[in-house]
């Protein structure tokens, strides 16, 4: 069976290829397991919880409707936790979708969410409907997503894939095709242009590039092999984020507390402006990952 429904989670397997796979927990409904070219492709923390007691750690985790906290009172998202609740709530399995490759679908409703958590939002008065769509390839894992406003009021939001990717080691990995945009430095709270031709990583970091042209892949790349790539369809920001030592240390769901060593996550997204979304309307995005192919430099990376 290419989809197999066990409980608590969905696992899809390649209809030719059986060593391709994606495993989808349904809290959350994150994606905690990809495996193709004979190995996991994905960084999911040993003590990440995965009994829908807290939200994962590793994987591809989503965030809806805010990303991280909201700062402004006035606003109807500021009551939520961090993140959101999307990624804290149980989905509905909805079924497969498509044979090969194959496609399953997760959906998410007011009726899905803690009523107490969802009465942070707005008192409770926005009616919403979420599909998550996963698709599986030979070597690539596609992440699509659509919110349906279903209510009678306009209601605003943020969309993320808080993605968790795997390395051999961080500090031999590179991150193409972001020289000259527009980045905000989560640690030092300043917004500049990335003047790096590639990204590399040896302390801790945490930076919103904001409003990247979707026709710029980006890549993470190792002794001149490319380790993944991403797309990205209606997502204009991508999060580049490794806590490293100290930050790793004071997570107690950070495990091995090494973990920063093989794991760096690109979280394409929608998070420097909010989406505003009409009654009746509908908005999508997604994130497509592919492994390996020829470096794309895309920019002139020589000025």
């Amino acid at each position: 069976m290419p989809v197999e429904d066990q409980n608590d989670r969905v696992v899809v397997s390649h209809p030719t290829k059986k060593d391709v796979k994606v495993t989808i927990l349904k809290y959350g409904a994150t994606v905690i397991s990809w495996e193709a070219n004979g190995a996991e492709q994905l960084w999911l923390s040993s003590a990440a919880k995965l009994d829908g007691s807290k939200a994962v750690r590793g994987g591809i985790p989503l965030v809806f409707p805010v990303f991280g906290k909201q700062k402004n009172p006035d606003h109807p998202t500021f009551k939520l936790p961090q993140h959101g609740f999307a990624r804290t709530s149980t989905w509905e399995f909805l079924g497969q979708t498509t044979e090969n490759p194959v496609a399953v679908q997760f959906g998410l409703g007011p009726e899905n969410v803690e009523p107490a958590t969802l009465s942070l939002w707005g008192e409770g008065k926005y009616d919403f409907s979420l599909i998550l769509t996963i698709t599986l390839g030979e070597d690539f894992l596609e992440s699509q997503i659509e919110v349906e406003n279903t209510g009678k009021d306009d209601f605003e939001f943020n969309w993320l894939f808080h993605t968790y990717y795997r390395t051999p080691d961080i500090t031999d990995t590179l991150v193409t095709n972001l020289v000259d945009q527009s980045c905000y430095d989560q640690l030092i709270a300043e917004e500049y242009k990335e003047k790096s031709p590639v990204i590399s990583f040896h302390e801790e970091f945490d930076r919103i590039y904001k409003n990247v042209p979707t026709d710029l892949l980006i890549q993470m790349v190792q002794f001149g092999k490319v380790l993944h790539n991403v797309e990205r369809k209606n997502l204009p920001d991508a999060v580049v984020w490794n806590p490293w030592i100290k930050k790793s240390q004071g997570m107690g769901d950070f495990e091995p507390k090494e973990g920063y060593k093989n794991m760096l996550c690109i979280e394409p997204g929608h998070v420097s402006e909010m989406v505003k979304l009409s009654p009746r309307k509908k908005w999508q995005g997604a994130q497509k990952a592919f492994l390996g192919g020829e470096i794309n430099i895309q920019s002139n990376i020589f000025q």
